[in-house]
């Protein structure tokens, strides 16, 4: 059943403001990656370290929301859009999430 456009912003805040459902939700989509065949988030994560992908950390996230660093996968650096704009125009791929 299609929601109202109203409904849609905020029902996902309040769905997982409810006790438990954000585990499971993240319970849900990790059983539909696997039922498609997508590798875990992890999996990913290994293959690009073993390819020598360069990740950055947004800065500001980081600081913005408390984040230890120590607890990062070696190898991540950090900086802000500038830092990732230096290099991003002449990559042949780029992620920026």
């Amino acid at each position: 059943m299609p929601m109202p456009m109203a409904m849609d912003a905020w029902l996902p805040n309040i769905v997982t403001a409810l006790p438990g459902m954000e585990g499971m939700m993240t319970m849900m989509m990790k059983n539909k990656m696997k039922s498609k065949g997508v590798a875990s988030v992890e999996e990913l994560r290994d293959l690009c370290v073993e390819a020598e992908v360069k990740i950055i950390a947004c800065q500001m996230t980081v600081d913005l929301f408390d984040m230890n660093p120590n607890q990062f996968i070696d190898g991540i650096e950090y900086g802000g859009a500038a830092m990732f704009f230096e290099f991003a125009g002449q990559s042949d791929v780029n992620l920026f999430v």
